[in-house]
């Protein structure tokens, strides 16, 4: 989340940004000045009651001391008054403390300057476009006729032992998505990430910390009794490892990797843009993540994007890269990439990864913070990417590559699955 330092000391700057994504901020950030003005009022009446106690509490004891314990009970007396007051300031300056907070977390990131401003995905910027379309024939088949073909994957018997939206992967078609986890976790470690297998649920405190919630509690699945959460992603598990962390600047960068399985309710889904692969409600996802310096932030989510784009070069799938418009990032990020393959059953192009600088957004309210020699400690930035999701690869991979005789495997994949061909 924003803090309330640099709202006060960027006020209009961050308004400026935050017109990147279209939202007024104004009455926030007044509000939130208003009640931080109140909160340091509080807070500097408190300290003033306190160091009288703490007066009251010295002389009390030479009083003792100088074995006047009439003038020492009645001393203590006479602190009741000022105890009970610190009391109320004390339960004030909470109450005041929450309410700015209870604001905060409405507010979004701000958008870098770089971002452009647009209302939707189609005002989004594509940077790059790699690859060779796919040349398939005009009865070319989508990639749930292909799986049904070659028994690949099962979206009825998903329904019928969970819900739509939760696939059976069987035969060719599991071996394949073991070997893309492989594939892309072996990648990851040869680029320096160190590997974590972690939790798939997380308590309301980690999805609170990367900003999940409150923002995204509708697309998330509750499991009221624990009162624990389904992970959406493993972005959440991995940065609420350094969670209340005061890291030494020699720590950094910390450069994480791992395979989770991900769900999500998306409510409200539906239409052609949802069926088969295209949105689901559980997937395997292989995620990156990185804690970095503030001063290397930007330079490393170019290397991470350039690093998502390798992977999609390797599997010889066509693809672009969109810069993402204030109107369609998420509401954490400060700048977004997302990567598109095209899919040629569909003839259309498909979302398969974003890559995102939170800049200190997350850190702030992770509490994540960073000590550089004898500079003041000041916030981390987080970075994450898909690296990759596997639904829409795997998509893709089926359609691009059929042929009449059968759906080919990319030469990069061979050593993992143990086929070159689906027939």
């Amino acid at each position: 989340m924003l803090s309330v330092t640099d709202i006060r000391n960027n006020t209009k700057e961050l308004l400026d940004r935050l017109e990147l994504r279209n939202f007024d901020a104004h009455e926030y950030f007044d509000e939130i000045l208003a009640l931080d003005g109140k909160r340091k009022e509080t807070q500097t009446e408190l300290d003033g009651m306190l160091a009288v106690l703490n007066q009251h509490a010295k002389e009390i004891g030479d009083l003792y001391k100088k074995g006047d314990s009439e003038q020492a009970e009645k001393k203590k007396s006479e602190t009741t008054a000022n105890k009970e007051s610190s009391k109320l300031l004390s339960e004030q300056l909470h109450t005041t403390e929450e309410a700015i907070k209870s604001l905060l977390v409405l507010i979004p990131n701000a958008p870098n300057s770089s971002v452009p401003k647009g209302n939707s995905s189609k005002d989004n910027e594509i940077v790059k476009e790699s690859g060779d379309m796919p040349n398939l024939p005009e009865d070319a088949l989508p990639h749930w006729e292909l799986a049904e073909k070659y028994s690949l994957i099962d979206f009825e018997l998903g329904a019928k032992i969970a819900g739509s939206g939760f696939p059976v992967y069987r035969g060719k078609g599991a071996r394949l998505q073991r070997a893309l986890i492989s594939y892309f976790l072996d990648k990851a470690l040869e680029a320096g990430y160190t590997e974590y297998q972690p939790p798939v649920l997380i308590n309301p405190e980690s999805g609170y910390g990367t900003g999940q919630l409150p923002d995204k509690d509708a697309q998330m699945y509750h499991l009221e009794m624990d009162n624990m959460y389904l992970s959406p992603t493993a972005e959440v598990q991995l940065t609420n490892l350094y969670r209340d962390d005061l890291l030494k600047f020699e720590q950094l960068p910390i450069k994480m990797v791992a395979y989770a399985q991900c769900f999500r309710r998306e409510a409200g889904s539906y239409g052609k843009d949802v069926k088969g692969l295209n949105r689901l409600h559980q997937f395997d996802k292989v995620e990156i993540v990185q804690i970095q310096h503030p001063d290397n932030s930007y330079k490393v989510l170019e290397e991470m994007t350039d690093y998502v784009a390798g992977l999609l070069d390797q599997l010889e799938l066509p693809y672009r890269v969109a810069k993402l418009c204030g109107g369609d990032m998420g509401f954490t990020s400060a700048l977004t990439y997302d990567m598109e393959v095209y899919s040629g059953g569909q003839k259309r192009w498909l979302e398969v990864s974003s890559i995102s600088n939170f800049e200190a957004f997350q850190a702030n309210r992770l509490n994540l913070r960073f000590k550089e020699g004898d500079k003041k400690v000041s916030m981390v930035h987080t970075l994450n990417g898909s690296a990759l999701a596997l639904p829409r690869i795997v998509a893709a991979l089926l359609e691009n590559n059929q042929t009449p005789d059968g759906i080919k495997i990319p030469k990069a994949l061979v050593a993992y699955t143990g086929f070159d061909i689906i027939n």
